[in-house]
């Protein structure tokens, strides 16, 4: 009888706890709900301001914005100067706390090209919704007063890369401390604004600043969703590097009647070229540069469990066959790619003329996963075109050159960031689990590896700490490109799983 007493006493006890602590916990619906219209406030004031990052005249008043919205809200600041432009730095120290968390992002974004989007200024958010015709129809801002669908957009340069996100932060962080709550870690922020150049100066100042970024593990809080929309965390990001390749023909365009046939023409020759380094089904046949790459059988179960519907994919992306680098498409990104992404020779259009080319050029990037050494990867590809009977230069030629080398050829390269991938068990992956089942009722997808390139390879060398992505906005957003938009939806749940991953213990 005491044996049963003292059972019942303990699982009266557990029930006693589990509900004190569930009346601790945020209504985290009802608390996000409470905070939309001051996260959209939030959201519309900072894309508001112009952040091209080739331009760091508008980035000047993007870091005030910050610091003041930072510094207002009880964070201690500080600019870390860079060789180009600053880096901002915020914390927040909780007493007592054991662990500390470093979030990512990046503040500055693409260029736009005003022409191409279908309102009169990419940096006025304007809200629209989808009409009876399919097209996007502008709608007053005050209508969410009032009213609210999941699936209208607010549409704006950077509104989903990455200003999205960092107003989903704010938000969640005030809606918090409203609550009288805190996290029981410390958090640090960094805030990058050249990121859409490449980050240049990020790996050396990480570096230099290491002690004061030190942390125990870092969130990077940039990136689509998967395509299901489903909440998603991404443990890894390809890293980037790129090659700029100019093929010389005669030292200047020649009537192409009067020298067709005679002066070899410099864009087919690049063309041949570019074309012998992959197959008819766009596996890279340069000798050696998927190696170390090997996907085990656990590997590949890992891949499966991403919900992809290769259907959809191609429906999406409008393409009737897919390159054969890997048999799906989570496992075609587990590997180093070759892309060009983009060439140049000559005038077309309007502009059209009957010339033989002086020169012509493509740009080529290497997204890079763990395995892959990019100046491995140069060096194959470098060996490759002299194989093919090219003398390469690092500048333009000399007349003596030109007269000695029946081809020619510039080489610029440069590696941005490399790749990073962390265990979906480690400590910030088993964190993260129980913040998105509190948020969301269920785990969330599970990326291993994500194609895009994110500049967290140098904060996870220098620092020595698990990273992973925290993606929130819909796939679908058009970053980079004109028209770039989030969802409501979207953001309502990005502001929500902020909010989880502050008040989740660790």
């Amino acid at each position: 009888m005491k044996k049963i007493l003292t059972l019942v006493f303990v699982y009266v006890s557990a029930i006693s706890v589990t509900l004190a602590q569930q009346k601790k916990q945020l209504d985290l619906d009802a608390v996000t709900e409470a905070h939309f219209l001051k996260g959209i406030q939030n959201l519309q004031d900072l894309v508001s301001i112009p952040n091209d990052s080739n331009d760091p005249s508008q980035l000047v008043p993007n870091i005030t914005w910050c610091e003041e919205n930072l510094d207002g809200r009880g964070w201690n600041t500080k600019r870390l100067e860079t060789g180009g432009f600053p880096l901002l730095f915020a914390e927040k120290m909780v007493p007592k706390a054991k662990k500390t968390v470093l979030f990512y992002f990046h503040i500055d974004g693409q260029p736009v090209d005003r022409k191409r989007w279908e309102q009169a200024d990419p940096y006025q958010p304007t809200l629209k919704k989808l009409n009876d015709s399919g097209k996007w129809e502008a709608m007053p801002m005050e209508v969410l007063e009032n009213s609210y669908d999941p699936e209208w957009r607010i549409f704006a340069r950077s509104s989903s890369d990455d200003k999205g996100p960092f107003a989903m932060f704010l938000t969640a962080w005030d809606a918090m401390v409203e609550h009288g709550k805190m996290p029981n870690y410390n958090v640090k922020i960094i805030l990058d604004f050249e990121e859409e150049i490449g980050s240049p100066y990020l790996p050396e100042s990480v570096v230099k600043y290491k002690d004061i970024l030190a942390a125990d593990m870092m969130l990077i809080m940039d990136g689509p969703r998967h395509l299901s929309n489903e909440p998603t965390l991404s443990f890894g990001a390809r890293g980037i590097s790129q090659i700029t390749l100019t093929v010389f023909g005669p030292r200047a365009a020649q009537h192409s009647g009067h020298y067709g046939n005679y002066a070899p023409n410099p864009a087919f020759r690049l063309s041949q070229l570019l074309a012998s380094m992959k197959d008819d089904e766009g596996r890279v046949i340069i000798p050696g540069f998927y190696d170390g790459i090997q996907l085990t059988d656990a590997e590949k179960a890992i891949l499966d469990r991403v919900p992809d519907n290769e259907a959809d994919i191609k429906r999406k992306l409008g393409i009737g066959a897919t390159d054969k680098v890997g048999g799906t498409y989570q496992e075609s990104i587990q590997y180093p790619s070759l892309n060009i992404r983009g060439m140049a020779s000559g005038w077309v259009g309007d502009e059209v003329r009957t010339i033989v080319p002086a020169d012509a050029t493509a740009e080529i990037d290497i997204r890079l996963v763990p395995e892959s050494d990019p100046e491995r990867l140069f060096a194959l590809v470098r060996k490759h075109i002299e194989d093919h009977g090219y003398h390469v230069l690092d500048r333009d030629p000399t007349d003596a050159e030109r007269v000695k080398y029946p081809k020619l050829i510039k080489w610029e390269g440069s590696v941005s960031y490399q790749a990073f991938r962390t265990p979906f068990d480690s400590e910030p992956g088993l964190w993260l689990e129980k913040a998105y089942m509190r948020a969301f009722g269920k785990e969330p997808i599970k990326i291993r590896i994500s194609g895009g390139s994110l500049p967290i390879a140098p904060f996870v060398d220098a620092l020595q700490v698990p990273a992973v992505t925290v993606v929130t906005v819909n796939s679908d957003n058009n970053q980079h490109g004109p028209n770039e938009n989030i969802r409501l939806g979207n953001y309502k749940e990005g502001i929500k799983t902020a909010l989880a991953i502050l008040t989740q213990e660790l």
